[in-house]
């Protein structure tokens, strides 16, 4: 199997097909591990700017979310199948549909602080993959600006249905009502 290093923040993608259990029974090193369609990708931890963001946005959606629906940060499984195993940043799940270990579905939201390490992946077959199952709501949020990207699920296809700006108060309508401005999620 082959291994490359994608960037200087150290993404290791090693060609497969990979499958969960052997996903699993990898040692634990800090990494983050997803497989996508069976290409095992290893990205190192997050940024502390990102994981704030990441809990600033959960804390929002939680407080915003109906009994009915639970919010969950990486790393949390998002299981599409035996070569299929996604870690989003932030997602949003209807409470039934979860296992004690993962959730076997695509989740009703997903949302992906964009970086360096795996800004190709969120933006490329990650976000194809969730698409192909059906995530209704796509998210990418851009630290560096910051923006929020919402992607709506249109014919089998992401589509921008909004470009939300630092200053810019949004309001979602799916999975449920939640207000967001990108720039509170900041900490400067």
């Amino acid at each position: 199997m082959e291994t490359m290093t994608l960037s200087r923040a150290d993404v290791i993608v090693r060609e497969g097909p990979y499958t969960r259990a052997e996903r699993d029974a990898l040692p634990d090193d800090g990494r983050r591990h997803e497989l996508l369609d069976g290409v095992l990708v290893m990205s190192p931890a997050p940024s502390i700017r990102h994981q704030r963001i990441v809990f600033r946005l959960a804390v929002t959606l939680d407080a915003a979310a109906p009994k009915t629906h639970i919010v969950l940060v990486a790393p949390t499984d998002v299981t599409l199948g035996p070569t299929t195993v996604l870690e989003p940043d932030v997602l949003v799940g209807r409470r039934t549909d979860f296992t004690e270990i993962d959730l076997p579905t695509a989740p009703l939201l997903a949302v992906e602080v964009l970086s360096p390490s795996t800004r190709l992946f969120d933006l490329g077959r990650k976000k194809e993959l969730l698409a192909e199952a059906g995530c209704p709501s796509y998210w990418t949020i851009d630290p560096t600006r910051p923006e929020l990207t919402v992607w709506q699920l249109t014919d089998g296809q992401y589509v921008a249905a909004e470009v939300v700006g630092p200053d810019d108060t949004w309001t979602a309508t799916a999975p449920y009502p939640v207000t967001i401005t990108p720039r509170d999620l900041l900490d400067d």
